[in-house]
């Protein structure tokens, strides 16, 4: 009897040292989160606003190149690229990236529930304050690094501002009630950016439209 009940428990420790083992073996196997899911996970969590500064620049800057290379397949260009204006787009579109960062991370508290009245509020807010405030941005940010007198990014503002403002009621407001309604909030700077990149075109397109036409 003894002799029974010894090697019916030296079988029930090694079936458990088995399981343990095997068990062991398959989690390691099958791990929980693939490096994939975890790089996306740190772009778009710890290093977010990392990731909408560098693509707010990036974007900016591809924005430019396609019209630059417009301009150059109609010939109002005597060189492909001109990378010191490539080079003020792309700090521009960086500095664009901290400003949106923080600016949609307040919307979402502000304004938390997906109701018509919130995306409303949302639109309204982005057009009359956001809009002007990005506009103006650009413009002194751009003649900043001209070396242009104050005077003169006053003027070109005056100029041009009834311009990219009336594209931006036509672009924006639909881009943000989709932003605002189906897009998460740790994806809606970089799905303006997205956006952006082809708005970009246009505003290279406006602001460089007077230099392109004295090289004509």
């Amino acid at each position: 009897m003894l002799k029974l009940r010894s090697c019916i428990t030296g079988i029930s420790k090694f079936h458990k040292c088995f399981t343990n083992a095997t068990s062991r073996k398959l989690s390691t196997s099958s791990p929980k989160f693939s490096p994939i899911r975890v790089g996306i996970s740190s772009v778009f969590g710890k290093y977010l606003l990392a990731t909408n500064i560098i693509s707010s620049g990036a974007l900016m800057l591809i924005g430019d190149i396609c019209q630059q290379e417009i301009e150059y397949r109609q010939r109002k260009l005597e060189k492909r690229y001109d990378y010191g204006r490539m080079t003020r787009m792309f700090i521009v579109g960086l500095a664009f990236g901290p400003v949106h960062h923080y600016y949609y991370i307040w919307l979402a508290k502000a304004y938390p529930a997906k109701t018509a009245r919130n995306i409303t509020w949302k639109i309204l807010l982005d057009q009359f304050i956001m809009s002007p405030v990005c506009i103006a941005m650009f413009f002194y940010g751009m003649g900043l690094m001209e070396m242009k007198p104050v005077v003169e990014s006053n003027k070109e503002i005056t100029e041009k501002f009834r311009e990219v403002y009336t594209m931006d009621w036509i672009v924006w407001p639909p881009s943000q009630f989709v932003n605002f309604y189906y897009i998460p909030i740790k994806y809606q700077v970089v799905y303006i950016n997205a956006v952006t990149m082809f708005y970009n075109i246009f505003l290279s397109y406006i602001k460089h439209r007077d230099m392109v036409e004295e090289q004509i």
